[in-house]
C-alpha cells in the first residue's frame, strides 16, 4: 500500500532545489536503509549539486545491560547532527525512529555547541509515524516546528469522526487492543485490573478522545489510516474477486476448495494487482505493474503548540501521473520555520553565500558545496547572490563599482560644448583666418620680387589649401553623421595632398630655376607654369580617384564603439574599407617623403630668399607631427582619438604656413626695402 519510492526521493530532492538547501544531512532507522541509499540515491542528489555532510543511522534499540551502549551512541550521532552546520537533516525513519530522536534532544545537551546549529528544518518520509509513548508526554515538540513531512495522499472520508466517538472499551470488551490503548492514552486502569487498590485513575470508558492532544492521538483521517482503511477494502475486492473466478472447467470453487485455497494467501496477490474501485472519498485505487500502489505524496508543514499540540498544513504535492516538469508542486508562502529564524527562509549551506559582486571558486580537498568567494573581474558583475561564476554587462552598459549591477554607458564624441571642442575649433578658425590674411597681403604685393619668385600660383594654391585644411578639421567636432563620415578623411586626403603636389611643386621648380641659369642648358622650357599644374593637377588627381574608389566600395559611416570605453559609447565614423583608408594616408606619406627628400637635397641652393631651407625646414615639422601622431594616436582612446587627429592636422598645416610664409610676411610687411629687385640683383 505504499507508492513507488523512487518519486519520494524525487520530490525531496526537488524540495531541497526549490529552498536551495544543498548541505544536508541524512539519518535512517536502519544501516540497510542508509547503505541502499548510498548505492542507489546518493548519486541522484550529487548529479543536483546536493552535497552531504553526514549520512548516519540510529543506533540499535537494546535493553539491560545494553541500554547504556545504545545512548553512548545516541550521544555521538547527537553530537553529529547538531554540530554540523547543516540545517536541512533528511529522517528516513519510522515510529521508533521518531520516538529515540526525541530522547535524544530532550535528554542529551551539548552545552559548547553554538544555539543557532541547533535550529533544524527536519525532512521527514511518509514512513514515519508520530506518536507520545507515555514517558515522552512532558517533551516538548518543539523541535517540530517548521519541519516538513511527506504523506501518502489522502482526504478525509465521510463517517470516520463519528466512528472514532463511538470507541469504547465498555462496548468492545473482546477487543484488548482498544482497552490497553485507552489505558496508555488516558492514563488510567480498568477496575477490575486493579489488584492492590492504589490506582490512581480509573478507567470509565466515557472519557473523549478529542480530548487528547494530538501528540498523543489524531482524531483525524491521517495518511497511515487511509492506507489501512484502503488495505482493508483492496483486500475485499482481491478476495470477492477470486471467489467469484472460475475453475479450469468453468466450475465455481465450492466452500471446501475455497477453505483449501485460502491456506496460500499468496494466491491473493494475482487478484490484489489486479484491484481497482474507488473509494468512499471518490479517489479511485489501483496497483501499478510492479504492486506499488498508484498515488501521490502530500508535503506539509508542522506548526507546533505550547500545550504539545501540532498542526500540519499541506504546502505541496507529488502527482506521478503528472508531466515530469509538474511531478512536484509546491507552495510554501505561508509556510513557517524554526523559530530562530524568525519566519525567514532558512538557508542549508556549507558557507555563507557569497555577496552581491562575488563569485564562487573551488577549496582543493573539500565537497563542491563548499567553496571560497572571489570579487568580479574587471567588466564582469554578480547581481544574485551565491552565482557560480560572474557575467559582463550588455554592450551598452557597464558594471557599478561594487559590481553588482549594470549602469547604462554615456554617448560621448567631441562637441562644440566643451573646452577641448571649443579650443580646437578656435585654433582651426584661428590659423585659417591668419591663412586668409597672408593669402591677402600675397595678391596685395602680387607684383612684388618676393611674390613673384617661385611661383605664385602655387603659393596662392596653397595658401588656399592651407586655409580648407584648417578649415576641413571642424568636420572632426560635433556628432559624427553620414555627410561628416564621407567628407572627413576624404577632404582631409585631397586637400593635404594638393598642399604637398604645391610644395613638392615649388621645390622642383628652385631645383630646375638653378639647372636652367646654367649655359646651354636645355631645362629653362621646364620652368614655368605648365610643370606647376602638371604636378599639383597629377598628385591630387591621383588622391581624388582613390577617394573615389573608396567612397564607391566601402564608404565611411557613423558607427558607436562600445568595447574600448568602460564607461562610455563612443560616436564615430568608421572608415569602411580599412585598406582604402591606409592607401589615402599612404599617398600622403608618398608624397610627405618625396617633397622632403627634394627639399633636403635644394636647401643649399642658392636662393635670395632661401625658400628651399624654409620647405625643408616646414616639411621636418610636418614629418615630426605625423610621426609622433601615430603611437599618440593608438595609445588614446574614445573622444581624444578624434582631438588627436585634429591637433596633428592643425599643427603639421600651421607649420606648413608659419616655416614657409612667416620669413616672407615679415619681409614683405615690415621689412619692404629687402623686397625689391635691386636687392635681389645684388646676390
Amino acid at each position: 500500500m505504499f507508492p513507488d519510492e523512487t518519486h519520494q526521493f524525487k520530490a525531496i530532492l526537488h524540495l531541497l532545489l526549490h529552498f536551495r538547501w544543498i548541505w544536508v544531512g541524512l539519518v535512517s532507522l536502519y544501516e540497510e536503509d542508509r547503505d541502499k541509499f548510498i548505492q542507489k540515491r546518493l548519486s541522484m542528489f550529487s548529479e543536483k549539486g546536493i552535497c552531504f555532510d553526514f549520512i548516519e543511522c540510529f543506533p540499535q534499540m537494546m535493553y539491560g545491560s545494553q541500554a547504556g551502549e545504545m545512548m553512548e551512541n545516541g550521544e555521538k550521532l547527537y553530537k553529529v547532527i547538531m554540530e554540523s552546520t547543516v540545517t536541512a537533516v533528511i529522517l528516513s525513519i519510522e515510529i521508533t525512529g521518531m520516538l529515540f530522536l526525541r530522547v535524544m534532544i530532550n535528554v542529551f545537551n551539548v552545552d559548547n555547541i553554538p544555539k543557532e546549529r541547533t535550529a533544524k528544518v527536519w525532512i521527514m518520509t511518509a514512513q514515519m509515524e508520530f506518536t507520545s509513548i507515555l514517558i515522552q508526554r512532558q517533551f516538548h515538540i518543539d523541535f517540530l516546528h517548521g519541519a516538513l513531512s511527506f504523506a501518502i495522499h489522502s482526504k478525509e472520508l465521510t463517517g470516520f469522526q463519528q466512528f472514532i466517538q463511538k470507541r469504547n472499551p465498555n462496548l468492545e470488551k473482546n477487543d484488548g487492543f482498544i482497552r490497553d490503548f485507552w489505558k496508555d492514552a488516558f492514563e488510567c486502569s480498568f477496575s477490575r485490573d486493579i489488584t492492590d487498590g492504589n490506582a490512581e485513575r480509573i478507567c470509565t470508558g466515557e472519557e473523549n478522545l478529542e480530548t487528547l492532544p494530538n501528540s498523543v492521538f489524531e482524531t483525524t483521517m491521517n495518511a497511515h489510516s487511509y492506507s489501512i482503511y484502503n488495505a482493508v477494502y483492496a483486500v475485499a475486492h482481491a478476495l470477492k474477486a477470486m471467489r467469484s473466478s472460475k475453475l479450469k472447467g468453468g466450475r465455481k470453487i465450492d466452500e471446501r476448495r475455497w477453505k483449501l485455497f485460502l491456506r496460500s494467501p499468496w494466491q491473493l496477490h494475482y487478484f490484489l494487482q489486479q484491484v481497482s474501485f474507488n473509494n468512499s472519498a471518490g479517489e479511485q485505487v489501483s496497483f501499478g505493474p510492479n504492486g506499488e500502489l498508484e498515488t501521490g505524496f502530500d508535503i506539509l508543514n508542522w506548526a507546533t503548540f505550547p500545550n504539545k499540540s501540532f498542526l500540519k498544513v499541506q504546502i505541496g504535492k507529488i502527482d506521478p501521473q503528472a508531466p515530469p516538469e509538474k511531478l512536484v508542486i509546491i507552495s510554501a508562502k505561508e509556510a513557517v520555520w524554526p523559530l530562530m529564524f524568525n519566519q525567514a527562509l532558512p538557508l542549508s549551506i556549507c558557507n555563507k553565500e557569497c555577496p552581491l559582486g562575488h563569485s564562487k571558486i573551488k577549496v582543493e580537498g573539500k565537497l563542491s558545496c563548499c567553496y571560497d568567494c572571489k570579487p568580479c573581474p574587471e567588466g564582469k558583475i554578480a547581481d544574485q547572490l551565491d552565482l557560480d561564476d560572474c557575467f559582463p554587462c550588455p554592450e551598452d552598459q557597464y558594471p557599478n563599482k561594487d559590481k553588482n549591477n549594470c549602469l547604462l554607458k554615456h554617448i560621448i564624441y567631441l562637441t562644440y560644448q566643451e573646452p577641448l571642442g571649443i579650443s580646437l575649433a578656435v585654433i582651426a578658425v584661428s590659423f585659417s583666418v591668419i591663412s586668409a590674411v597672408v593669402l591677402g597681403i600675397f595678391l596685395k604685393h602680387q607684383d612684388t620680387p618676393i611674390v613673384k619668385a617661385n611661383n605664385r600660383n602655387l603659393t596662392y594654391s596653397l595658401l588656399v589649401a592651407l586655409l580648407l585644411s584648417f578649415l576641413c578639421s571642424l568636420l572632426f567636432i560635433g556628432q559624427p553623421d553620414q555627410v561628416k563620415c564621407l567628407l572627413r578623411q576624404t577632404a582631409f586626403g585631397i586637400i593635404f595632398s594638393v598642399a604637398l603636389s604645391c610644395i613638392l611643386g615649388k621645390t622642383i621648380i628652385v631645383v630646375l630655376a638653378f639647372m636652367a641659369t646654367k649655359p646651354g642648358s636645355k631645362m629653362r622650357k621646364w620652368v614655368g607654369n605648365r610643370l606647376a599644374i602638371s604636378i599639383v593637377l597629377s598628385c591630387s588627381l591621383t588622391q581624388f580617384c582613390i577617394c573615389v574608389v573608396w567612397l564607391t566600395i566601402s564608404p565611411p559611416f557613423p558607427d558607436s564603439d562600445m568595447h574600448s570605453m568602460a564607461e562610455e559609447i563612443v560616436l564615430q565614423c568608421n572608415e569602411g574599407s580599412t585598406t582604402m583608408f591606409y592607401t589615402v594616408l599612404g599617398f600622403l606619406g608618398f608624397l610627405t617623403a618625396f617633397s622632403f627628400t627634394v627639399a633636403f637635397l635644394a636647401r643649399n641652393l642658392p636662393d635670395t630668399f632661401n625658400e628651399a631651407k624654409f620647405i625643408t625646414f616646414s616639411m621636418l615639422v610636418f614629418c615630426s607631427v605625423w610621426v609622433s601622431f601615430i603611437p599618440t594616436y593608438l595609445s588614446t582612446k574614445g573622444k581624444y582619438m578624434v582631438a588627436v587627429e585634429i591637433f596633428s592636422i592643425l599643427a603639421s598645416a600651421a607649420g606648413l604656413l608659419l616655416c614657409i610664409f612667416s620669413p616672407k610676411c615679415f619681409i614683405i610687411v615690415l621689412r619692404p626695402n629687402l623686397n625689391k629687385k635691386e636687392q635681389l640683383m645684388k646676390k
